[in-house]
């Protein structure tokens, strides 16, 4: 572990540091939002086009969910890295950097000659997307005060959303475009992520503030090779190996180790990746549990529904992304509802179990979907998903904030956020593993039903790799296996849903604070012996940096 200290200049001292005009902020949020748009929307827009993608390119079913994890993994495992950087240099030139990275790795990805240079360049991607969900809540935090800054949640939590639901039928549109192609899914991305990039240059004027942080390189290291460790082995096993194998047993074990260890860590270091004291508060552990399968929902979702309706049912990758849009429609109408009602009555534990339960039941009922179940009742399913997505999303967020310390606020909600990344990244990979080996069992049985020699036909070497090569006796087997094989995917999501449920209905609800945290911060000192000067201190740098108007009332 590393410490450093910032040595600039404070802004008072230096011209360049001169304080943002109210336009510059607006303006620089804009360009921050921008930026944020593009780098999530890359997160789902080559779920309509990986079809496309894995059939021309050659690739596996378990390629085709790597390329989807490796983005996730990526991000989830630098995101809280990026976090602490922040607290040593610029904080515009880390947002130029992490757009950087971005655009760079799009254009590699766009440019790939085979999956496994696409799954590198996509993880490339990843590292700038972990660097724009960090910075973005960080560079807003340092630019409006604490009383500003609730007006501004709602168009970060819009972006997030529209560009997550939006990102499958853009795709689509791109791959049915004859002219386009599905490179220009990593290519569309690149001018507006460029226009992100000169509109921070222009706008983007913050003090580098006076800090001594440590960086926890060990624990971030470790948390991330664990986790990569256990997906490989979920992703390979039953495959590459049997379950119960020497490799299995040596994947599980070494990855078992890696997290134990980066628990160790977390608890001795001066500054964890991940606080460990946080989980004594009941409501974050519980909330970070149910974030889980929130991530699941996500991103598992928009993964596999895409293959559903190319590869079972036929669509096209059009027709593919506008089927989604009952899930989409559910969130959006679900999510300003709730945000409504919560902001109206100041309750939020209802609308969090109600969104659990719609979850859930969404979840369960697409597990009973086969490839000839009446699209209807699919679109049904769907927005009973998605509207449960929308009120469990971000009001766990909102739970988890409402209840820590004012010091802890952007820690315990980037933990939330890494542990609802974390299951994307898991989900998506567990479940991806759990499909191709259904799908490979139900090839083989309808193949053998058929009269084929499997010999003959490759066995389960019928698969996405080569399906517009084979037979159409053998294409309609294996696209029906498909179709079939998607409800157990959504089964296990149900029953992790369900989980997530258990866990909200345990948390224990407190009124929403009225108080911003400056507030709350002034109200212990004004309270002789209840908070030590140093811990205000801290506290205060946390939460006032860039704050004008307190440092004057100060």
């Amino acid at each position: 572990m590393s410490s450093f200290t910032s040595t600039d200049v404070p802004p008072s001292q230096s011209s360049t540091n001169a304080p943002m005009t109210h336009k510059q902020k607006i303006e620089a949020l804009v360009g921050l939002l921008l930026g944020m748009f593009v780098a999530f929307l890359s997160s789902t827009i080559v779920s309509n086009a990986l079809p496309t993608i894995i059939t021309e390119l050659h690739g596996t079913q378990d390629q085709y969910t790597w390329v989807v994890t490796a983005t996730l993994l990526a991000s989830t495992a630098t995101t809280p890295i990026w976090g602490k950087f922040s607290d040593l240099v610029s904080k515009k030139l880390l947002v130029q950097l992490s757009i950087t990275l971005f655009t760079i790795g799009s254009i590699l990805a766009g440019m790939s000659q085979s999956v496994g240079m696409l799954i590198g360049f996509r993880a490339v991607q990843g590292l700038g997307l972990g660097g724009l969900q960090a910075l973005v809540i960080i560079v807003i935090a340092a630019m409006f005060s604490p009383r500003e800054r609730g007006r501004y949640q709602g168009p970060i939590a819009a972006v997030m959303s529209v560009a997550t639901v939006a990102g499958p039928l853009i795709g689509g549109l791109i791959v049915d475009t004859s002219w386009l192609g599905w490179r220009w899914t990593f290519f569309v991305g690149v001018p507006l992520a460029v226009i992100a990039l000169i509109v921070v240059q222009r706008t983007l004027n913050l003090p580098i503030v006076k800090k001594d942080v440590s960086i926890d390189y060990v624990g971030a290291t470790l948390i991330a090779a664990g986790v990569s460790t256990l997906l490989i082995w979920v992703t390979l096993a039953g495959k590459n190996f049997e379950w119960a194998s020497a490799m299995s047993f040596f994947l599980v074990g070494l990855g078992v180790v890696l997290l134990a260890a980066a628990l160790w860590v977390e608890s001795k270091v001066k500054e964890p990746i991940i606080p460990l004291r946080l989980f004594r508060d009941r409501t974050t552990t519980l909330a970070t549990l149910a974030s889980i399968a929130v991530g699941v929902a996500m991103f598992g979702g928009a993964v596999f529904l895409g293959q559903y309706f190319q590869i079972a049912r036929g669509y096209s990758p059009t027709a593919a992304g506008l089927l989604t849009l009952p899930m989409v429609i559910g969130s959006m109408l679900s999510a300003g509802l709730s945000g409504a009602m919560i902001t109206k009555f100041g309750r939020w534990k209802g609308f969090l179990i109600a969104g659990a339960v719609a979850m859930s039941a969404g979840f369960f009922l697409l597990s009973t979907i086969d490839h000839a179940t009446p699209m209807f009742w699919v679109g049904l399913f769907l927005f009973v998903l998605g509207a449960g997505m929308g009120m469990v999303m971000q009001n766990l967020v909102l739970a988890v904030q409402n209840t820590v310390a004012p010091s802890d606020l952007g820690t315990a909600s980037s933990t939330v956020s890494f542990f609802r990344s974390l299951g994307g990244a898991a989900g998506v990979s567990v479940l991806g593993a759990v499909l191709s080996t259904h799908v490979a069992d139900l090839t083989t049985k309808g193949l053998s039903a058929i009269g084929v020699d499997l010999s003959a036909s490759g066995g389960s070497g019928a698969g996405l790799s080569n399906l517009n090569e084979l037979p159409e006796a053998i294409q309609d087997v294996v696209r029906a296996a498909y179709g079939d094989a998607t409800a157990r995917v959504f089964l296990i999501a149900g029953i992790l849903a369900l989980l997530s449920l258990i866990a909200i209905a345990f948390i224990r609800e407190k009124a929403l604070r009225t108080e911003s945290g400056d507030e709350q911060l002034l109200a212990k000192i004004a309270v002789p012996g209840e908070i030590d000067s140093d811990a205000v201190d801290a506290e205060l740098a946390l939460l006032t940096e860039g704050d004008d108007e307190f440092q004057r009332r100060k």
